[in-house]
């Protein structure tokens, strides 16, 4: 893709320390847009600090001793052609770092052993940062490998130059995502499992009600190798809830991030499904409807948590406090560390998630730029040195009267940062998928048209 941000510097420039800037207020184009690029510049940095170099892996958290994550990665991987495109990175850099992941994970282990890598081209949650095997006797991940290859297959539209770097860096791509057997997923069952194990098989549940889990159906069903059959999206969709919560119609999911984490590569904007047709509605609008949903949610303020308004909300997966938090008051309290907080079942401990607020600029911008300048003003502790805090609980404070923050600094939040703030800005990672054949092939198979699937002129592109 021809790059229409330009800069000249053949070498990484340091990010600057993120800072909030409670003076500028939402309305100056100029001021938003320099205040939004120091955030996602910022956020950037994460994954050049927390990158392995010897094989591309990116750890989970800046914690010490953190194991990757490989839904980071993928994160990581799409983050690439934005900070090109910034000039932030030089491109050929940039490549040198996607491909050192991508090779590693095509020459990792997949026998599926405890000790190994992956299995039938899926991998585990999470591995060691050195080795790249299995720790914590995690699971074998579904969600987390697409969120993996979709990294890798952005990654593959980007860098689509006629170089021999750039050339094995999509074969690589391409050779990850036809390697994963999506129907042996399935386990049998109508819809894909969240989970397997080599101790003990797959998992007892699988991928039902609505979720983020929309990029791995879509992936799956657009294999040219293992494809899922239509039958299984349509299992998946029939456990969704429709719900009017607060005078808004809305397809039900709790948390932020669920409705955020597939739109940062798919465009749902004017394209719709079986089920969206039916409502009259498609899945960016709905997003649009949770944003608001959040809001009346924080204005009620159910619970009683301290600083929860209009432009005080945001309840996703996040950390939060545990219950070895002490507490001034000494009021019995249950604490949920980290967790998918949500709207308006739960749970809910009054820990919001900055990141999730930043993440809502394509839906709702002038809503999101309010609520940042107001949490910022009232908790500027939300930011570390390098980026965003994963939560902030009010309630809880210092003896300084700070409230608590989360510390340290989460892959996943700063990825989606990266990557709405660009849809949001100039809308560069959807242009790329737009032209993924493997990602449109499967919006089809779904039952996707409408919108910019069906314009005049647009075709099935490339893998």
């Amino acid at each position: 893709m021809q790059k229409t941000i330009h800069n000249s510097a053949a070498a990484i420039h340091p990010a600057p320390a993120a800072t909030c800037d409670g003076g500028t207020q939402p309305g100056s184009f100029v001021a938003e847009d320099a205040l939004l690029d120091r955030y996602q510049r910022a956020a950037f940095g994460y994954f050049l600090r927390n990158r392995n170099p010897a094989n591309g892996l990116h750890a989970d958290t800046s914690r010490a001793g953190s194991p990757v994550s490989i839904a980071v990665v993928g994160f990581a991987l799409s983050c690439y052609p934005v900070a090109v495109e910034r000039g932030w990175i030089a491109r050929e850099e940039a490549v040198e770092h996607c491909s050192a992941a991508l090779r590693f994970f095509r020459d990792s282990n997949q026998d599926g052993s405890p000790g190994s890598t992956g299995y039938k081209g899926f991998y585990f949650h999470f591995l060691d940062r050195d080795t790249g095997t299995r720790v914590w006797r995690c699971e074998l991940s579904m969600i987390d490998t697409a969120l993996l290859i979709v990294g890798a297959l952005t990654a593959a539209r980007y860098f689509g130059a006629d170089t021999a770097a750039e050339a094995e860096l999509r074969d690589v791509a391409d050779l990850l995502y036809r390697r994963i057997d999506w129907r042996w997923s399935q386990d049998g069952g109508s819809t894909i499992m969240q989970g397997w194990k080599p101790e003990c098989g797959f998992l007892h549940y699988g991928w039902e009600g609505y979720s983020e889990a929309i990029v791995l159906y879509v992936l799956a069903l657009g294999s040219p190798t293992h494809p899922i059959g239509e039958d299984c999206y349509q299992a998946w969709t029939s456990t969704y809830q429709w719900e009017n919560l607060y005078g808004h119609e809305f397809l039900y999911a709790g948390p932020l991030f669920i409705h955020q984490f597939s739109h940062a590569w798919i465009d749902f904007r004017g394209i719709r499904d079986q089920f969206m047709r039916g409502k009259g509605c498609d899945y960016f609008e709905n997003s649009r409807r949770a944003v608001h949903v959040q809001r009346a949610y924080a204005c009620i303020n159910p619970r009683g948590h301290a600083g929860y308004d209009e432009d005080c909300w945001g309840l996703s997966a996040c950390e939060g406090p545990s219950d070895e938090v002490q507490e001034a008051d000494a009021e019995p309290r249950h604490l949920f560390g980290y967790a998918a907080r949500g709207v308006p079942y739960g749970p809910d401990d009054g820990t919001l998630s900055p990141p999730s607020v930043l993440a809502c600029l394509p839906f709702e911008p002038d809503l999101a730029l309010a609520a940042l300048h107001a949490m910022c003003r009232r908790h500027p502790e939300i930011v570390h040195e390098h980026g965003f805090t994963s939560g902030v609980n009010a309630d809880l404070r210092d003896d300084d009267g700070r409230a608590w923050v989360s510390p340290g600094l989460f892959g996943l939040d700063q990825g989606i940062i990266v990557l709405m703030i660009e849809n949001h800005r100039t809308g560069l990672v959807w242009e790329l998928m737009r032209g993924c054949r493997w990602l449109t092939d499967g919006l089809r198979r779904a039952g996707f048209d409408g919108g910019w699937l069906d314009a005049p002129g647009h075709d099935r592109g490339r893998g």
